[in-house]
């Protein structure tokens, strides 16, 4: 059977808009129904208005294996407000009616995914209005069905490469794939971190060398200086621990907190 090809999302669009020698895109994660179960959609038209070149939308679970202490402490308040993967596609598809455009991609566990349904998700999240799926705990070796529906659906499933990962898998993980290459910086779990490992510049470099998906580098992510520092190495920034931060600190109003927050970590020098 020939595999599907990963179809063209809205990511193509921004990332083939975005300026090559400019800082990378920024792309902000927000945890559906944190604080509260109703705040998704303001929290993603807020990063859309701060100049965010997509977002990405966490789905919580009870046992989130690449999830640090800040994005643990989130997604157990939104499972405690009521949050599903079906809500959280709801709240997509009104984020979409509410006017936010940009690229959309849910981080997501495979076990919601399974007991939601391969196929099923996929075209629900394809009608809601999501551009690419990100599951960090099932394997690029048994991922085979799973990115086939995903891309007969419209959508992309993100692959994800570390620091560890050998060059030749490196280019095995990303030859079907679609969207970008999420690259985590760090062998460990998310959390902002002092400053940008070189293992992650490494990384970054290798993917290049292996394949022409851009490049977005995740975890331990936090300021302006670090967007800096990825100039010429990374397409676009995942930012989740800091953004979380920035929403508990926000004095009762989260949505300006994370416009706030985008408009610092996307300021010029």
């Amino acid at each position: 059977m020939n595999a599907v090809v990963a179809p063209r999302t809205r990511f193509d669009d921004a990332f083939a808009e975005r300026q090559p020698e400019g800082l990378p895109g920024l792309i902000p994660y927000v945890i559906a129904g944190f604080p509260e179960l109703g705040d998704t959609v303001a929290l993603i038209q807020a990063a859309q208005r701060a100049g965010a070149m997509a977002a990405e939308i966490g789905i919580p679970f009870s046992d989130p294996l690449a999830d640090g202490p800040t994005i643990q402490r989130a997604g157990w308040r939104a499972l405690q407000n009521g949050m599903t993967l079906g809500r959280a596609l709801e709240q997509v598809a009104s984020a979409r009616e509410g006017g936010v455009s940009i690229p959309l991609a849910v981080m997501t566990y495979i076990n919601p995914v399974l007991s939601y349904g391969v196929e099923q998700c996929a075209r629900d999240a394809r009608d809601a209005g999501l551009d690419g799926l990100i599951v960090p705990d099932l394997p690029a070796d048994e991922a085979m069905d799973v990115r086939e529906s995903v891309h007969a659906s419209g959508l992309v499933l993100i692959p994800l490469v570390a620091p560890t990962t050998p060059a030749e898998r490196i280019a095995r993980i990303t030859e079907r794939a679609g969207g970008f290459v999420y690259c985590v910086s760090v062998t460990g779990v998310t959390g902002a971190r002092e400053t940008v490992p070189s293992e992650a510049l490494a990384l970054l470099d290798a993917v290049r060398h292996v394949s022409p998906l851009p490049r977005a580098l995740g975890f331990g992510l936090s300021r302006n200086a670090h967007m800096r520092a990825l100039v010429g190495h990374a397409e676009a920034a995942v930012v989740g621990s800091a953004v979380i931060e920035a929403i508990e600190a926000g004095e009762g109003d989260p949505a300006a907190a994370v416009e706030r927050f985008c408009r610092a970590m996307l300021a010029e020098p």
